[in-house]
């Protein structure tokens, strides 16, 4: 087989393929063998016939056409692997020559992920949370646990954020009840930010008895309800004097104030540490993929998309619900379903051109060590050896694609350790604070 490449207009290539006579008579020969299982030929038994005996009967022209159908793919993906072609589409196939009889020649025209540069990529400035506990943090934390022992006590004032209140609450779309937004003597902490947006904001102030009324898109949705809320209940949480004696009492492992409070901010810092270092690469990339600024190939982002769906589904299916159902549930329709996730995939696209293009301009590239750890942490995950995980990817074409999910959680990694990190506030986030010291071999893996 020869192969030759030709660059095109509009992100594509042509890959000229031609297959010389001795070579392709073999796939003849396999067509023959298929064929032979298809039909029967008295004195043989099924896909027995000699390849003569078939010619002499069917002809040449069938086993042919059939070799050409059956090997063209084989043939193109040699070739995909010798010019190291990143298809992000099926290609388009044209015969070229060889239909009838001789040398088989054919045109593969390839879409392929087209290679961009994101300026300002080292120069990022990326607000992740706190990762500083402070004072009402921690105070916060105790009056949460005080309250399951705390007592509620009518009252009659305006309602204020902290307050438990039982609601009726209705929310109707053109006179057509929300699922979810129909319920009766409902409790309620005022402040939980539930419902709506504006939710808690129209009930501070209320009392009992009032009748609040207003129209704002529930949350999770985009689409408008008619909101009627009537105040049944208010009441406030009465806590216990906190005490080293209350302590003793209701935490266990604790016996002072001072020693449930250290314990408590030493786990609030964990949480938080751990919400940074979640968010940080949502926010480096999401940050990246607006450096992207060329027209995103559709292929890549139907290929994205229809990832998206199907895993949705299969994982509302493993919970028992249907698609349809959730839809009904949360407002959306299908349409609208479809775009949120379209969205997410022209963003997932641009952050997977973006990762490669810093990879490249950085000379990151994963080693054969590297796909070789990779392979052993894969075979550990799905319980195989590594030999069969390595073959699986090997008949796949895929060690490429996992050389290149290497390179791009490098190139995250590199991104963590040369971009401006800060709080909210402005503060410096220390990268090894996050993700500990880069000398000690430690990474975003």
């Amino acid at each position: 087989m020869t192969s030759i490449i030709e660059t095109l207009e509009g992100n594509k290539v042509k890959l000229s393929v031609e297959i010389d006579e001795v070579e392709f008579d073999r796939n003849i020969d396999k067509a023959f063998r298929k064929i032979a299982n298809e039909i029967r030929i008295p004195g043989f038994r099924q896909g027995k016939a000699p390849r003569q005996l078939l010619q002499a009967q069917i002809g040449l022209g069938a086993a042919r056409s059939q070799a050409i159908q059956d090997s063209i793919p084989e043939y193109l993906a040699l070739a995909v692997r010798e010019h190291d072609v990143d298809l992000i589409a099926t290609p388009q196939i044209e015969v070229t020559k060889g239909e009838e009889e001789g040398i088989l020649g054919f045109d593969a025209t390839c879409e392929v992920r087209p290679i961009v540069t994101v300026p300002g990529y080292n120069g990022l400035r990326i607000e992740l949370p706190a990762l500083l506990v402070k004072e009402e943090d921690v105070d916060d934390a105790m009056k949460s646990e005080r309250s399951r022992h705390g007592v509620l006590k009518d009252v009659d004032r305006a309602i204020a954020k902290g307050d438990h209140v039982s609601l009726d609450l209705s929310g109707t779309r053109e006179g057509t009840p929300v699922p979810g937004l129909n319920v009766e003597d409902w409790a309620y902490e005022v402040g939980k930010g539930w419902v709506s947006a504006s939710f808690d904001e129209k009930l501070t102030g209320e009392k009992l008895g009032s009748t609040i009324t207003y129209s704002e898109a529930p949350n999770g949705t985009t689409d408008i309800a008619e909101m009627t809320v009537v105040v049944k209940k208010v009441q406030e949480m009465v806590l216990d004097d906190l005490t080293d004696e209350w302590v003793a009492e209701h935490v266990s492992e604790f016996e002072t104030v001072d020693a449930w409070k250290a314990s408590l901010r030493k786990r609030l810092e964990e949480i938080k540490l751990n919400q940074t270092r979640s968010v940080f690469v949502e926010r480096t990339t999401a940050a990246l993929a607006e450096l992207v600024t060329i027209d995103i190939p559709e292929a890549m982002i139907a290929s994205d998309l229809q990832a998206r769906v199907r895993n949705t589904v299969e994982q509302f299916q493993s919970q028992g619900v249907s698609i349809d159902q959730w839809l009904s549930a949360t407002g959306q329709t299908t349409e609208s379903f479809i775009e949120n996730l379209r969205t997410e995939s022209q963003k997932a696209v641009k952050v997977d051109l973006a990762l490669r293009a810093v990879a490249v301009a950085q000379a990151i590239s994963a080693s054969d060590d590297d796909i070789e750890q990779e392979l052993v942490r894969i075979a550990m995950q799905v319980g195989r050896k590594v030999n069969q995980v390595r073959k699986a990817y090997q008949e796949n074409d895929a060690l490429t694609e996992l050389a290149a999910q290497i390179h791009k959680s490098q190139a995250v990694d590199w991104l963590l350790r040369n971009s401006t990190l800060v709080d909210p506030e402005g503060n410096a986030i220390n990268a090894d604070d996050l993700f500990g010291d880069e000398s000690q071999g430690n990474s975003t893996e």
